[in-house]
């Protein structure tokens, strides 16, 4: 029987993000992507919203992509597959992370200073970067 492992998002960046670099000198960038629905109750007709963030990591030309063109609010098309992490924290605790790892970016909205930005399509990731769980 065949599996799938694929999330699609559109969403808002909650910050700017930050490249950082594995010890291998894999780039990467690890931030927070807001989605928003919206509905109208039905008893009061009145306009509701909720809001969810999610965990988006991206790796090597996505992360530097992300990391030169796009800003908090940026809005963006996600895709990519999710991964559950084990970690320890500075107590030495078990701690778990559930991320997106990204392997599909487009930009949406406009671009910084009204300069079109591109859209990066790059293939899946290779599985090279350490998983712990």
């Amino acid at each position: 029987m065949a599996v799938l492992n694929k999330v699609s998002l559109i969403g808002h960046f909650g910050a700017d993000p930050v490249i950082r670099y594995m010890p291998n000198g894999t780039p990467t960038v690890t931030i927070n992507l807001a989605t928003t629905e919206t509905w109208k109750d039905r008893q009061s007709g009145e306009k509701k919203e909720r809001t969810g963030w999610h965990r988006v990591v991206f790796f090597n030309g996505l992360a530097k992509t992300v990391g030169e063109y796009l800003k908090s609010g940026s809005q963006v098309y996600v895709e990519g597959k999710l991964r559950n992490r084990k970690w320890k924290d500075s107590n030495n605790v078990d701690r778990y992370t559930t991320e997106i790892v990204v392997h599909d970016l487009q930009m949406l909205g406009k671009a910084p200073n009204a300069v079109s930005a591109p859209v990066v399509d790059e293939p899946p990731l290779s599985d090279d970067f350490e998983d712990d769980y």
